[in-house]
């Protein structure tokens, strides 16, 4: 079974910068499309961006885009999610999670494999 960690997490000021990461053993994440998802204390989860399998399109967010990119290096079989210019607004847990279904959404119900999260404090 696909098992996913996420890295990267931690505490950063407000305008800082943290790349997240997302890995698997024994499968290959080329093979899946990936999502991130944050959770905030008392918010629900919701998608962040996500990376289609193979060709298809990458999506953000409307309050990810121009802050955050998300790509694959498939020679670490890793997704990164890089966040720049970090609000207090984005402090929650991250997670990602995985389909083998193309293209990718924002949404938890298109993923089946999650990760176990990273915590996010955005705080001066």
């Amino acid at each position: 079974q696909l098992q996913l960690v996420e890295s990267g997490g931690g505490l950063v000021q407000p305008g800082g910068s943290l790349r997240l990461s997302c890995s698997a053993s024994a499968f290959s994440l080329d093979s899946y499309s990936i999502g991130w998802f944050r959770q905030a204390p008392g918010s629900e989860r919701e998608g962040v961006s996500c990376i289609s399998r193979s060709v298809g399109p990458t999506r953000y967010s409307d309050s990810a885009k121009g802050r955050v990119t998300i790509s694959r290096d498939s020679t670490k079989n890793t997704v990164y999610l890089q966040m720049n210019s970090l609000k207090p607004e984005d402090t929650a847990v991250y997670y990602c999670a995985a389909t083998g279904v193309r293209p990718c959404l924002l949404s938890q119900s298109w993923y089946n494999n999650w990760g176990p999260g990273t915590q996010v404090t955005v705080s001066s």
